[in-house]
Parts: C-alpha cells; sequence; structure tokens
C-alpha cells in the first residue's frame, strides 16, 4: 500500500518535527512540575505514584485505538494531521487550567485531560515520520525528534528558573499556595505547544493517497468495532523483534518514572535536609529540579544528532544500550552528590540515555513494521511505556516503607538498577524487514 518516499531536506526533517517540540515542552511541564504540585495540594509522599496514574492509563486506551484510526483515516487533511490538531488544543487548554486546581483530584483530573491530549498526537506523529520518510532517513527523522524532545523539556524545566531571573519571586504563592511561576509557565505552555503543531501542519502537509491507497483504505471495515478487531489482529501478529523490545522498555521506563517523581524530593533530602513541602528548601529543590533537568535535556538535544550517525554506523541497539549503561551508574550515583554543580555529571549521563531512549528504539522497530499496520504498531509499542509506569505505580508504594525505608533517595538508586538491567535486556534485540519477522513469527 505504501508508496517510495523522497528524500527530505534536513530543513524539511526539521519542520516536520517542530510540533514534537511543543507536545515535549507539555511532557516536560508535568515531569518537572506535577509531584511538587500534588505536594503543594497536600498529597502524601509514598501516594504519589498513584497520582501519576493518568499518562499510563491514557496512553493503555488511546493510542493504539488513535493508531488504527489513523491507518484507516482518509480525510481531506490526510491521515495523520486531523489527530495533531485535535490533541494539541486539548493540551493547550488543560495546561492553562492546570495552575487554577482547587484541589488535589482537580489536578488529577486535569492531568488525565492533558495526557490524552498528548497521546491523541504522539503516535499518529511517530507514524507520520515513519510514512513521510525513506528507511535510509528514519534513523534522523526519529532521532530529529529525539533532539526536539531535548529542546522542548530544557525550556520547560528551566522556564521556572528563567522567570525567577526576569523578575518574578520565586516565594510568591496563590491562595493554594501553588507558586506564581507556575502558572506563568503552563501559560507559556499552552501557547508553545499549539503554535508548533499549527507550524508543522502549515510547513509538511502529508502527501496525498493515491487513489488505490484511497481504494483500499474505503474497502475496510469501518467502526470502533472494526478498529479494535484490527488492533488484536496485530497484537497476535506482532513482529518479533517487538516481542524482544519489551523487557528493556519494562525496566527503562520504570526507571524514569522512578526518577522523574522523586528526583524534587531526593534532592530535597540530599541538599537542603527536608522533606516538609512547605519549607523554602523544598522549593528550592524544585528549581534545581528544573534546572539539572533542563541541563540533561540540553545534553539530549544536542547528542541526539550524533547519536543517529553511530546507530547508521554501529547499529541503534549497541549505541542504546551504552547510554544505558551510563544513565544507569549516573542515577546510582546522585543520592551520594552534595553539590549542586557535581550534579551535572550525572544528568549528562542522563541526558544522553533519555535522547536514545526517545529515539533507537523506534529505530529498532519501525523497519519491521509492515506499512499498512504502522500506525496500529507504533501504537502498541505505547504500551510497552504505558504497561511500565503501570506496574510502578502499583508496586512501588508497596515497597516505598518495606524495602526503601520510606526514603525518596532509595527510589532513585532503584531507578539507576533497572537503567543496568534495560542496558543488558536491549543487547537481546535482533532487528529485521517486515517479510523476515513475518517468516520468523
Amino acid at each position: 500500500m505504501s508508496l517510495p518516499m523522497p528524500p527530505l531536506r534536513l530543513r524539511q526533517i526539521l519542520s516536520m518535527n517542530l510540533g514534537f517540540f511543543g507536545i515535549q515542552y507539555s511532557f516536560g511541564l508535568q515531569q518537572a512540575n506535577m509531584s511538587p504540585l500534588y505536594r503543594y495540594l497536600g498529597a502524601d509522599e509514598a501516594s504519589l505514584p498513584y497520582l501519576w496514574l493518568a499518562g499510563p492509563m491514557t496512553g493503555l486506551l488511546v493510542q493504539p485505538i488513535i493508531g488504527a484510526l489513523s491507518d484507516r483515516n482518509t480525510s481531506r487533511l490526510g491521515r495523520r494531521t486531523p489527530y495533531f490538531l485535535i490533541g494539541a488544543i486539548l493540551c493547550s487548554l488543560c495546561l492553562l487550567a492546570m495552575p487554577f486546581s482547587p484541589t488535589l483530584w482537580a489536578a488529577a483530573g486535569l492531568l488525565w485531560l492533558l495526557d490524552a491530549g498528548n497521546n491523541i498526537t504522539m503516535e499518529p506523529y511517530r507514524a507520520f515520520v515513519s510514512d513521510r520518510l525513506p528507511p535510509a532517513q528514519r534513523p534522523l527523522g526519529f532521532l530529529t525528534q529525539s533532539a526536539f524532545t531535548g529542546l522542548g523539556q530544557t525550556l520547560a524545566y528551566l522556564t521556572p528558573s528563567l522567570l525567577v531571573l526576569l523578575g518574578m519571586p520565586k516565594d510568591a504563592l496563590s491562595g493554594n499556595h501553588i507558586p506564581l511561576i507556575t502558572y506563568a509557565a503552563f501559560m507559556i505552555g499552552a501557547v508553545i505547544s499549539i503554535v508548533t503543531i499549527l507550524w508543522t501542519v502549515r510547513s509538511t502537509p502529508e502527501p496525498p493517497l493515491s487513489a488505490a491507497q484511497l481504494a483500499e483504505l474505503r474497502a475496510r471495515a469501518s467502526g470502533l468495532a472494526a478498529t479494535l478487531r484490527e488492533v488484536f489482529a496485530a497484537l497476535r501478529e506482532m513482529p518479533p523483534t517487538m516481542r524482544q523490545l519489551a523487557p528493556m522498555m519494562l525496566c527503562q521506563w520504570y526507571a524514569m518514572f522512578c526518577y522523574w517523581q522523586y528526583i524534587t524530593l531526593s534532592l530535597a533530602r540530599t541538599l537542603f535536609d527536608t522533606g516538609d513541602a512547605g519549607s523554602a528548601g523544598f522549593r528550592e529543590a524544585g528549581l534545581i529540579t528544573g534546572q539539572i533537568g533542563a541541563f540533561y535535556n540540553f545534553v539530549a538535544f544536542l547528542s541526539a544528532f550524533a547519536l543517529a550517525r553511530y546507530a547508521q554506523r554501529f547499529g541503534a541497539r549497541s549505541v542504546h544500550s551504552l547510554c544505558l549503561l551510563a544513565a544507569g551508574i549516573g542515577m546510582w550515583s546522585i543520592p551520594a552528590i552534595h553539590s549542586q554543580a557535581l550534579l551535572l555529571l550525572p544528568m549528562a549521563c542522563i541526558g544522553l540515555a533519555w535522547a536514545s531512549i526517545m529515539g533507537n528504539p523506534y529505530v529498532m522497530l519501525a523497519d519491521s513494521l509492515p506499512p499498512q499496520r504502522t500506525g496500529v504498531y507504533m501504537g502498541i509499542f505505547n504500551l510497552y511505556i504505558v504497561i511500565p509506569m503501570l506496574i510502578q505505580i502499583f508496586t512501588l508504594p508497596l515497597i516505598y516503607h518495606r524495602l526503601l525505608d520510606g526514603d525518596p533517595r532509595q527510589v532513585i538508586r532503584l531507578a539507576g538498577l533497572l537503567m543496568l538491567a534495560a542496558a543488558a535486556c536491549g543487547l537481546l534485540v535482533r532487528a529485521g524487514t517486515p517479510s523476515a519477522q513475518l517468516r520468523g513469527a
């Protein structure tokens, strides 16, 4: 069904992926601000994972279905573009409303809607890259998304600190105890989210489908039942490479969720010897989380294009495992560091891994997928992200006091161990073409 795509210039590849910058700015705001925001609204430390349930649950429910729907879509805007627009509008509205949450559960509910918008956008966007680029350019395409992930999250993490530098008081609070700089950061994110998606839609229209492609798509059964049948059929016929990626994805995403949820709490203990969310030290730890998060994402931005070159030369599997190894060592070392400046060393390691996480697994996956199912398989592959997150959400509270001594620093060490396990699992993945995958299934 797919037609050969002509190669694009680097400028065109950058334009087609700019919307990913907006998506990842939104994710960066969540990663840096949701745990502190929940604590400001009275959340218990051990229960924080439950309040992060929105992302994995919406990903579990939304992305495979949206991926399958986008494979079948025949709108005049294209197969994938309508989902970019709907998701971006929903994200922007939720970002505007988030800091105004009057209660803990209002914030949690808005996070569900925000993550639904991000998930509506995400996998059609990845399928768009696979559709639009020839195989030789896919590493560059996916790792360009990784670069924009790094840049978008760098600015998202850094925004509160930049606002303080511009004169906003860091200790000024609203009536619900949320810093005013958080309000401003989320409003900026709302604008960036919609503007960058509109740029991509305007600058890189999807190529029109041929008459034969339209006829084939329209001949398929439509409706929710047919879409669900397609998802389950794709699950049964999953390429072997996709199955082999599962253990690696489990370990790396469990680790990242641990890091995002507990890094501010860990730094508050290590640098300021406090666990009190109302203290100045805790707010300062939140700003430091933004600063070091910006640094590791900037490292991800700078390293993504180099990783694309090394992935083409040495293979995505080897490069990815090496990056995960560095992240494991870096995360393990964080609780032993009492200097903010020295924290940049493990952050550089995490940045390399983050660039690789957002690109190389998709490079390993993309060439094994049949073109007519790219969208649904990209959606299903997101289950390899959200299921580890769900496992983390429901298991970490059970071990937080029993095995980790109720200490957020121990959660960060656990994340380091899991990254090392992910590096070992990555070396077991074998790549292949769609035809070879089907023969091996």
